[in-house]
């Protein structure tokens, strides 16, 4: 008799837990909705009743899968546990997405079918090609400049007795969002015109005014003004690439450049014939990932001209169709673009990724 209570008495208790994991969301719920008054009380509920009732659903649903025949067992746990994270994506990326697609070949207000139209505007409108010439100009030289920099500072940094505080401070600007950094650097580039006291000027202007220069409105000289926003990226991202690549660079066994060095080689030939060729592999994902970061450029451009003044970049034509101009159909248009040019290099930066085996 104990043989088939003890299998009856293990169903009940999860029923039970389940009823009560059902009971603690809706009750949380509700309660939240009785603490609008108290948005500090409301806050440290959330938090708690969010962190223990996805604990207690997690741990009933996890007891309810041991629970199926061995057979199913490993695929039944493999859904209780990445099963929500899928749902979530599914909801917040795949769903968006595919609107998006719906959209792109509807009118401004999404109620009309146009056909390729939009498209059309994608391709042939003035400010979007204007728009696609800077993103590359982006991709290519701020993609590039992070890159080099990163390794030179990386070999050089290992070098140094003082590599930590080196890496630090290169890595240090990690830490500063994309706006923050606008903010930061429209101090740097400020110009108020022509006999300003120098205590009113970007930093910039100063040093070029120190040195016998005449003062620059930086981000309003045509075409070059792309290159001092593409310098804000550079110097938030050349951290990020000196980290990865130092890393690759120490991974290197040192018999083989005391090899090369018996062999006659020096500095320069061991640089570019042992270590480029080996940390490649990471040269290429750490190239793919910032490419990705100047393809979906937005703050910096948002933050420092706004897209004026021949700086606009697909991002930010993406928002002003969408949220200033409430074209729907347009900025649906340009949103599939951009993710059909992003799509490729992050497989690829993937398929790099699996072929290290980072992912296996």
């Amino acid at each position: 008799m104990d043989q088939y209570q003890k299998p009856a008495v293990r169903i009940l208790t999860l029923a039970a837990l389940l009823i009560l994991t059902a009971v603690v969301l809706a009750g949380g719920f509700v309660l939240l909705q009785n603490m609008q008054d108290s948005k500090i009380l409301m806050t440290l509920f959330a938090v708690i009743w969010g962190l223990f009732s996805v604990a207690l659903l997690y741990y009933v649903l996890n007891s309810i899968a041991q629970t199926m025949p061995r057979k199913i067992r490993s695929v039944t746990v493999a859904i209780v546990f990445a099963g929500p994270a899928i749902l979530i994506l599914f909801w917040a990326l795949v769903l968006p997405t595919l609107r998006s697609l719906r959209l792109s070949f509807m009118d401004a207000t999404g109620s009309k079918f146009v056909g390729l139209d939009n498209y059309a505007f994608a391709f042939t409108d003035p400010i979007m090609l204007e728009s696609f010439r800077n993103n590359l100009l982006w991709m290519f030289f701020g993609t590039l400049s992070c890159v080099v920099l990163g390794i030179i500072i990386a070999v050089l940094a290992d070098k140094s007795k003082r590599e930590r505080l080196i890496k630090s401070l290169i890595f240090m600007p990690m830490a500063i969002s994309f706006v923050g950094a606008g903010v930061i650097w429209k101090f740097i580039y400020a110009y108020k015109g022509e006999g300003v006291n120098i205590a009113d000027i970007g930093l910039l202007n100063a040093i070029v005014t120190a040195l016998g220069g005449q003062a620059q409105a930086w981000l309003l000289i045509p075409f070059w003004n792309n290159f001092f926003l593409i310098a804000i990226m550079v110097w938030l991202q050349t951290g990020y690439s000196m980290v990865i690549l130092s890393s690759a660079i120490k991974a290197i066994p040192e018999a083989i450049n005391e090899a090369a060095r018996v062999d006659g080689a020096n500095a320069f030939r061991i640089f570019f014939n042992i270590t480029i060729p080996t940390i490649m592999p990471t040269i290429i994902t750490v190239t793919t990932t910032v490419l990705i970061f100047s393809l979906k450029i937005f703050d910096i451009v948002r933050v420092m001209t706004g897209g004026n003044y021949g700086t606009n970049v697909i991002a930010n034509e993406f928002y002003l169709r969408q949220f200033t101009y409430g074209n729907s159909g347009q900025a649906s248009a340009i949103a599939i673009v951009l993710l059909v040019v992003i799509v490729p290099v992050l497989a690829y930066n993937l398929r790099e990724f699996r072929g290290r085996k980072t992912l296996k």
